[in-house]
């Protein structure tokens, strides 16, 4: 049994807490916050752009501090499930490695390039498993490219486009300060760069433009400029909008040689929309819809901490969760507020 220790009590929190209920082999059993009334059990003031809203919950028989530091050295913790902001990220990752944890840290796993590479390295000399809580790969729509990547059936990638788009987050504080959240760069599209450093690896170089709020990205659209013989073609828009109307909004056109797939999902009026149901159009005008399962975006996170509990339990990498790609994800984020700011193409 791994055991789980959650630091931080917010939405990915609770999303966390919930699915290592559906989770074999891992049990939460201690959580810190600095809120006493999140301690109690009252979850009511946690909400998100998806999934369940906050609710009274019973954490009868869970350790809980208010000092994430005493998380860090209980004894009966396994796994630390870093929950807290971007900007806490490096340093309570460290301690719990150092503390001899295996550390499952959200996205993204720091702000900075040099902060997620001294993560990293963090983990290798502690001799313990550092995973990033990059959980797209596991929506089952983006699973199916990387099936059909894997598979080869449709030819090889050939680019796409990808889109993530929210309303402005107003009950997060601070979201638009870059030393704490950095905005919609670190906290929304950087879900589409780790995918595109997945399927396609690093660009050598990439263009932005778009708006800033206070030189933070507030929306933008990049292109993702591969060199060589065969280049392929990728872009991806995202960012905030100031109305309330469309809370959010993700999806994709991918191009394989024999292949496009089309994606397209939004949340209007708090409402769940498919505006486009996952679709392979091949080359014989066939327009197939895979099928998916349930849609419920909780199975996305189960299945993560899934592979997140293996690591833990068998001290072995976590594949699409490793903390090199999620150090690449910062990168290409890095990058292209550079080239935002300065509106020039920026070397990778």
């Amino acid at each position: 049994m791994v055991r789980v220790g959650i630091a931080g009590i917010g939405f990915m929190g609770m999303i966390h807490y919930l699915s290592y209920a559906k989770v074999r082999g891992a049990k939460v059993v201690a959580m810190a916050d600095c809120d006493r009334k999140k301690l109690s059990g009252d979850w009511r003031s946690i909400k998100g752009n998806f999934g369940p809203r906050g609710k009274r919950m019973d954490l009868k028989g869970i350790r809980t501090y208010d000092q994430t530091d005493d998380l860090l050295h209980d004894p009966e913790v396994d796994l630390v499930d870093v929950c807290l902001p971007p900007a806490l990220h490096r340093d309570v990752t460290i301690a719990a490695l150092r503390a001899g944890k295996h550390v499952f840290c959200e996205k993204p796993i720091a702000l900075q390039a040099r902060d997620a590479r001294q993560m990293v390295a963090a983990a290798e000399r502690a001799g313990r498993q550092l995973c990033v809580g990059h959980v797209l790969p596991y929506f089952p729509e983006y699973s199916c490219i990387r099936d059909l990547a894997d598979s080869g059936k449709y030819g090889r990638l050939m680019g796409g486009s990808f889109k993530r788009v929210v309303s402005n987050p107003l009950w997060i504080a601070n979201y638009f300060d870059a030393d704490v959240i950095g905005g919609p760069m670190y906290d929304l599209h950087i879900h589409d760069a780790h995918f595109i450093r997945l399927m396609f690896g690093m660009p050598d170089r990439i263009f932005s433009a778009g708006r800033l709020q206070d030189d933070v990205a507030k929306y933008f659209t990049t292109q993702f400029l591969y060199d060589g013989n065969q280049p392929v073609a990728v872009t991806a828009t995202s960012g905030v909008i100031d109305q309330q109307g469309r809370s959010f909004t993700q999806g994709f056109e991918i191009h394989f040689e024999r292949a496009t797939v089309l994606f397209d999902f939004a949340v209007i009026r708090d409402k769940p929309v498919a505006l486009s149901p996952l679709t392979v159009l091949d080359e014989s005008g066939t327009a197939a819809r895979p099928r998916l399962g349930s849609g419920d975006p909780l199975r996305a996170f189960e299945a993560e901490l899934k592979d997140v509990t293996r690591a833990a339990r068998q001290n072995r990498p976590a594949g699409m969760l490793d903390g090199t790609l999620a150090r690449d994800a910062v990168v290409l984020c890095r990058k292209q507020l550079q080239s935002l700011q300065s509106g020039r193409v920026v070397r990778i």
